[in-house]
Parts: C-alpha cells; sequence; structure tokens
C-alpha cells in the first residue's frame, strides 16, 4: 500500500526534486515507511511506501535493467505469486520478492495488456521511454484512487488531490461536480470538487504521449460478466470464490486482522479467514452506549464464534470534531458521517495490525440496502425513460426543484437543469442488457463505491497507515454476481437473499438473517438539540455567505424545518455542511498540514 506521485510533459523537464518532495509529504500517510523518486527527462515518478509485501525488497520505483520502463503502484496485486512462478517458468529472474517487480516484468513481456492478468486494488504509473509514453492504469472498481490535472501540456497524477495542490494546482470549485453532490450525497466520478482534476475511469488505462492524451476500456463488468451464474451450485460456488479471495488477501509480511461489526458481510470474511489460518485472527470494533446505533454485541458474538482475538472499545458518538480531518483526508466534500466512525475503528486496528480485511462492496454486489428493496417493492415503471426517471428520482438528495432554490442567482445557477437521469444517462445505457435489479447495482457499482463507499476505507485507513483489503470486490466475485439474476438477490422484500442463504450454515442464521444497522451517530438529532447553534453557526456564517454558493433565506428555511420537526432534513444540511467545511479546509487555506478543528469548525460545536 502506497501513495504515488508524478508528472509528464512532452515538450519540457518535468517538475524538480522540490516539488516532487512537497507532493510527496502531503501525502507521506499513505507510505510512511520509505520513500522513492526517479527523475527523467520528460517524465518523473514517486512513492511512499507502506511495507506490506517484501518490507527490505519492494522500494519504488522499480526499473529494467536498462533504465527504459520504470514502476511505480498504489495497492496490491494477491495473485502476484502465481504471476511470478508463471514468468519464472518462461525464463523470467527476479531480483525482489515484490508485487510491484511482478508488474514491471510482465509489463516488459505482453506489454500494458497485462493488467487483464492481476487480481489486485491498484492504481499503476508506468514510463516508458522507449515510445515514450506514461500509461496510468486503476483497478476495475477503483478500490485505489488516481487522480490527474491537466496544466497545459503537461499531466500531474496523484493518489490524493492534496498532492496536485502541492505540485501547483489552484483550488477553485468545480460547479458542475458541487451541483451533482447534491444530487447524489457525493461527487460522482470521474468529476471532482476541484476545477480541472479528474478521477482516472476505474478499469480504464489512460496514455499520454507526444502525439497526446488517449484512454481505454480494459475491463468491463457487464461484458466480462459470467453468462449465466444461477443454478442449484449457486452457494456452493460463491463460497469457492470468496474463500479463495479471502485467502490471497491473507499474504502479507506484517500483522494484519479484520474490521467486525458482526453484520453478514463482516462475519463472512472473519468466518473464512478463521478457517484459513493458521492462529486466531485479530478482529476490531467500535460501539456506542446508544443501543440503536450499536452493533457491538454482534460484533462480539461473531468473534465468539469464530475464535477470533477482539479488540472492542465503546467511542462517545459525538466525533464531529473529527469532521475538518476526515474531509482533509477525502479531499472532497462527503455527506456520509459514516466515515467518523471508520475513522475511529481505523485508528484501533492501527495499533496491532498494518492490514484489515473488510466486508465492502457484498451490498452493491447482492441488493442488500434498503433502496433497492424500496424501489423494487411494487411495480415499476414499464417505459425505459419512465424507469429511468424514477429510479434516478429515488437516488436524489436534494430535487432538482430544491437545488434551483438553493442556487438563486449564484454559480450553480448554470448547472440547475442537469439532472440525476441526465448524469446517469451514459451507465443506463451501458446496462441495456442487464435485469433491473442489477441495473441498479451497476449504477452503484460504477459511481457509488468509487465516488463514496470505497473512499471511506482508503482515506480512513490511510490516514493512519493503514491497508484495508476488500475479498467480495475481487473481480471473480464481480463477474459471477453479474451473472446473476436480480431475483435471487431481491426477492419478496427480502435483501441479499441468495447471499444470506449461503452464509447461513458458514456463519449462523442468526448473524446472516439479522437486520442490516449502518454505522451511523444520531446527528440528525443533534441538529435539532445541542448542535442547533453549530449549524446555524456554520451555515449562516458570514464566510459561507461571502461564498454565495447558497441563498441563505433558503439554508435557513431548510435549516428551521428540521428543528421545528416538521421534516427531516438530517442528509440535506449534512450535505451542506460538507460542502462548507471542505470550502474552508481547502479553498479558504493553504492546507499544507492536517487542519485544526477549532480554526474549521468555529463556535457552536457541542
Amino acid at each position: 500500500m502506497c501513495g504515488i506521485y508524478g508528472a509528464y510533459d512532452p515538450e519540457g523537464p518535468p517538475p524538480d526534486g522540490r516539488v516532487l518532495d512537497a507532493m510527496g509529504r502531503s501525502i507521506s500517510h499513505r507510505g510512511p515507511d520509505d520513500r522513492g523518486v526517479f527523475l527523467g527527462d520528460r517524465c518523473a515518478l514517486g512513492n511512499e511506501r507502506l511495507s506490506v509485501i517484501d518490507p527490505l525488497g519492494g522500494h519504488q520505483p522499480f526499473a529494467s535493467a536498462d533504465g527504459s520502463v520504470v514502476v511505480v503502484q498504489n495497492g496490491e496485486i494477491f495473485n502476484y505469486l502465481e504471476l511470478a512462478e508463471d514468468l519464472r517458468r518462461e525464463g523470467t529472474r527476479f531480483e525482489t520478492a515484490s508485487d510491484t517487480e511482478v508488474i514491471l516484468r510482465l509489463y516488459e513481456r505482453y506489454g500494458i495488456d497485462f493488467l487483464r492478468m492481476l487480481n489486485g486494488m491498484f492504481a499503476i504509473a508506468i514510463w516508458d521511454a522507449r515510445e515514450p509514453c506514461l500509461w496510468l492504469a486503476r483497478d476495475r472498481i477503483g478500490i485505489k484512487p488516481l487522480f490527474t490535472w491537466r496544466d497545459a501540456g503537461r499531466v500531474h497524477f496523484a493518489s490524493e488531490i492534496k498532492a496536485l495542490l502541492r505540485a501547483g494546482l489552484h483550488a477553485a470549485p468545480d460547479y458542475r461536480a458541487l451541483h451533482h453532490f447534491l444530487g447524489f450525497n457525493y461527487v460522482p466520478p470521474p468529476l471532482t470538487a476541484f476545477r480541472g482534476v479528474r478521477h482516472v475511469v476505474p478499469g480504464c488505462v489512460e496514455r499520454y504521449g507526444p502525439d497526446g492524451r488517449s484512454e481505454r476500456r480494459w475491463w468491463d463488468l457487464i461484458q466480462d460478466r459470467e453468462a449465466d451464474a444461477a443454478g442449484p451450485d449457486w452457494g456452493e460456488r460463491f463460497l469457492e470464490i470468496l474463500a479463495d479471495a479471502v485467502r490471497i488477501r491473507m499474504r502479507a509480511d506484517v500483522p494484519y486482522g479484520a474490521f467486525l461489526s458482526g453484520g453478514v458481510d463482516s462475519s463472512t470474511i472473519v468466518a473464512l479467514m478463521a478457517r484459513q489460518s493458521e492462529t486466531p485472527v485479530r478482529t476490531f470494533s467500535i460501539g456506542f452506549e446508544d443501543e440503536r446505533f450499536d452493533e457491538s454485541r454482534y460484533a462480539a458474538q461473531a468473534a465468539e464464534r469464530f475464535g477470533t482475538v477482539h479488540t472492542q472499545r465503546v467511542v462517545d458518538p459525538d466525533m464531529l470534531d473529527s469532521w475538518p480531518l476526515a474531509l482533509y483526508h477525502c479531499d472532497q466534500p462527503h455527506g456520509d458521517v459514516s466515515f467518523l466512525p471508520t475513522l475511529r475503528v481505523s485508528e484501533l486496528a492501527a495499533r496491532d495490525v498494518t492490514v484489515v480485511l473488510t466486508g465492502d462492496g457484498g451490498d452493491e454486489l447482492f441488493a442488500g440496502y434498503d433502496k433497492y428493496r424500496d424501489f423494487f417493492a411494487g411495480p415499476t415503471p414499464d417505459g425505459e425513460l419512465d424507469f429511468r426517471a424514477a429510479y434516478s428520482e429515488a437516488l436524489e438528495l436534494f430535487t432538482a426543484e430544491g437545488r434551483r432554490s438553493l442556487y438563486g442567482a449564484g454559480p450553480l445557477a448554470e448547472w440547475a437543469g442537469e439532472s440525476n437521469a441526465d448524469f446517469l444517462a451514459p451507465w443506463f445505457d451501458a446496462s441495456r442488457s442487464l435485469d433491473r435489479v442489477n441495473r441498479a447495482l451497476h449504477i452503484d457499482m460504477s459511481l457509488l463505491l468509487p465516488g463514496n463507499n470505497l473512499v471511506k476505507p482508503d482515506r480512513m485507513g490511510m490516514a493512519v497507515s493503514l491497508e484495508a483489503r476488500t475479498p467480495l470486490l475481487d473481480h471473480r466475485m464481480m463477474e459471477f454476481a453479474f451473472g446473476t439474476p436480480g431475483r435471487c438477490k431481491l426477492r419478496g422484500g427480502v435483501t441479499k437473499v441468495a447471499f444470506k442463504d449461503a452464509v447461513s450454515d458458514l456463519i449462523g442464521v442468526d448473524l446472516a438473517h439479522r437486520r442490516k444497522q449502518m454505522l451511523t451517530v444520531p446527528i440528525g438529532e443533534w441538529f435539532r438539540g445541542k448542535l442547533a447553534p453549530f449549524v446555524r453557526s456554520v451555515l449562516l456564517s458570514e464566510e459561507s455567505r461571502d461564498r454565495a454558493l447558497f441563498e441563505p433565506r433558503a439554508v435557513s428555511a431548510l435549516i428551521e424545518a428540521h428543528e421545528r420537526g416538521h421534516e427531516n432534513r438530517t442528509r440535506e444540511l449534512r450535505a451542506l455542511l460538507a460542502v462548507e467545511l471542505w470550502a474552508r479546509v481547502f479553498l479558504d487555506r493553504a492546507c499544507e498540514s492536517p487542519p485544526v478543528a477549532e480554526e474549521i469548525l468555529g463556535v457552536g460545536i457541542g
């Protein structure tokens, strides 16, 4: 696990060492163990390393014998042992036991098409002076982040946007991105909240050379899915794939463990780890005193069942003083406050281990969220356009009318006419061959995961130098899941049907079929009570008014409706707060180091 960064300029030299040093230091939390830099006459690559595989021999960058090919990566290639063995049989010699050297040797032999051979989570940069060109590649579903910024003819890239700020990017808002943030509750990729910055699209590779930029998709969830995964042996096949995904993600030369909430996903992962481990698995969870939000009893039940060494802490749910820090590590506004408890459990785990396995991805693959159940509970619209409109509306945070009233005549008004359905049209077009349940899941796999749900374990883990691995997002599992009909996932008002049935014997019926509980805090109640002054002091502050993104009267009406209990506007107020706090962290301050909470939050917190 690492952070990568660099630049390519076909017409001139790349940034000097001082700029690269600043870029690296800004993301050193991603890799506190080692730093490596390559400086060529047109390209520069940098790496901040968290040593997980071959701690002594895995220093990056890796270069070919003649120095013409140079590689850095962020992530892990989980099948690197098998790939290395195949290459050895073909005559390749290795100097280390690092998975990054495997990437270099595969590229030397197969060119960029080697990407399809990888089973992993990764963002990879390859400088090939022979062409010459810079390749930027991202894993299939966007587990590892990678951002680009083009300044004249030069392209900069980095694992986090803050490194691009150190390279000279001017921090200015992308108004289209903020408009869609208010539609989805996260910035949908490839947009970012910073003007001029874009995600590298998951499953794609970008090429930069003297002839410009090109992009191509090297993996597609719809095209690469299994033809028909339904059948009487579905559960057996599911567990077979997942057990192997867990097995190869337990490869590490450092201590590892797992997050364990007691939910069906994390319990399944820990159960499979326990089956394959010679020693008890280390597991970690947090709890709250308020039983409505506390899962610790289920985590303890699972830990006892699977014989883990379990570390559990009851924490104060009032952790909003960590919100600026979470936004700093995320780079972008996120309206999801579960980032905060995820940061706390990451801090807990990082005391004892360097790697954790998580249950992320199961809900998006197998229809685990109530929103799927609610939307498909009754008849859905017959026509294609009506279906698109209805499902797009179901995903909305602020309605189109609500956003227009918020914007007034401000800079966001330019984008008020672009709806969720407009933005989602390419994904609806691409998924026509799927049934409607899987079409809904495909949107979340393509946007929600890389835009929000995978940002959470990556950024909150990396904030404390902890690597998170996601077995359920093994590409074999994703391809299997999208060959499974939607009726097997959602049936009779029950979510995740096939998944739960498959794991009932493994984890027990109680854990497999218990009601889903979200990792969150009672922030909506606080907005009506002890945090009411804080909400007003931030959203109606002089800073916010001067920013002129939102109409103060519209914001005030939202706050009042929520405070009086007339409407539940928790999610909308969280989103508006996230935008304002993000702006204070990145637009108002140089942000060369993690922010001081008191300076960002102001008065009225707690």
